[in-house]
């Protein structure tokens, strides 16, 4: 469903309790919640942020997975949901602004500004980088533009546009930065995707739109990172910037890590020289997690997204019966992708064990 601004200042002030934007909205705006009091009051507090993103979702999500073990049904989107998606996209610049003046305050022991440090970096790559996700496939262009500035408040930017135009046309191909091949570990993924993804995504984008390089897309994202910076730099200094750099490379690490989990070691077949079979269920890791799902509006329903990349995400479906499942939660995949010899122990049987089923006919 697709409504105007003018259709959401119409809708009455409350959706009845029954309705889906209540457990996206408690997922979402409860830890950030927590994280902000966390690195206002500092000490023991700024545990509590970090331990509602680590161990609680880890629990929740295994609790879950007994209850629900297929998952929450989809919901039709409208105005609440996407409201919710408005919302959290404006408070992403709020969470920012606060993290770095948070973080930049004297009178933190190390490890309490370690632990609120962390939990702000756990929100901006497990609720921000879906949000922004959201936002660049939405066909308004505001949502979109809203979008790229989450990514280019991140130093990630480009994105925005390398996703949609290399990304969800090569996905699961050697074509794709973004797609891991079976038994490349995540830290040599990462060295090849970071880079990989800028320049096929500029190179992209000179072919779908020749013309001076000036105005090159990139360019937008590009000066809005660099505004960004100066102004973290010029309101708090070299510690600020230094802050938000390291947020930054956080937030981008669980966005590689979402995309190396997603894809790993499933490949479309190529029909010829320069051509692969069509996107399909098969070619995603999915997860059924309830918590996690809903804090990441619905990021591990991938295999759908890609088939139905414009559909909005409480409506994203999850059929295990055509859909490799990830064993664990993503976020507890994504932790253990961090160590690649566990990692491939655990997930390259499974791989073989789909190519074995896709070999019988």
């Amino acid at each position: 469903m697709r409504l105007s601004l003018q259709q959401c200042r119409s809708v009455p002030p409350m959706p009845p309790r029954s309705h889906p934007i209540w457990r996206f909205a408690a997922a979402t705006l409860v830890p950030a919640a927590l994280i902000a009091l966390g690195g206002l009051l500092g000490g023991a507090a700024a545990w509590i942020g970090l331990l509602t993103m680590t161990l609680f979702l880890t629990l929740a999500d295994r609790i879950g997975r007994r209850l629900w073990p297929e998952g929450l049904a989809p919901a039709p989107a409208d105005v609440w949901t996407a409201r919710l998606l408005l919302a959290l996209g404006v408070l992403h610049f709020l969470i920012l602004a606060l993290a770095i003046w948070t973080l930049t305050r004297s009178g933190w022991t190390l490890w309490s500004w370690l632990a609120a440090a962390f939990a702000f970096g756990l929100w901006f790559g497990q609720v921000s980088n879906p949000v922004a996700h959201e936002l660049i496939h939405r066909p308004a262009a505001r949502a979109r533009t809203l979008g790229m500035a989450i990514y280019a408040t991140l130093l990630y930017g480009h994105h925005a546009l390398a996703h949609v135009t290399v990304h969800h046309r090569f996905a699961a191909t050697e074509d794709d930065p973004n797609s891991a091949p079976l038994g490349e570990g995540f830290w040599a993924f990462l060295l090849r995707a970071w880079p990989g993804e800028f320049i096929a995504g500029a190179e992209m984008e000179r072919t779908l739109r020749p013309g001076p390089l000036w105005r090159h897309r990139y360019g937008p994202p590009l000066v809005l990172s660099a505004l960004t910076a100066a102004l973290v730099a010029v309101t708090t200094g070299v510690l600020g910037l230094l802050v938000w750099l390291m947020l930054s490379a956080h937030a981008q690490l669980q966005h590689f890590l979402s995309d190396y989990v997603q894809h790993y070691g499933l490949v479309r077949a190529r029909m010829g020289i320069d051509s692969h079979a069509p996107f399909g269920a098969a070619h995603s890791w999915d997860a059924p997690d309830v918590l996690s799902g809903l804090l990441t509006v619905h990021a591990p329903r991938h295999s759908d997204h890609h088939l139905h990349p414009a559909a909005d995400y409480p409506a994203l479906r999850l059929d295990a019966s055509v859909t490799p499942m990830l064993p664990w939660s993503l976020p507890a995949m994504a932790t253990l992708a961090l160590f690649p010899t566990a990692w491939r122990r655990v997930m390259d049987p499974r791989v073989a064990r789909l190519a074995r089923q896709k070999s019988v006919p």
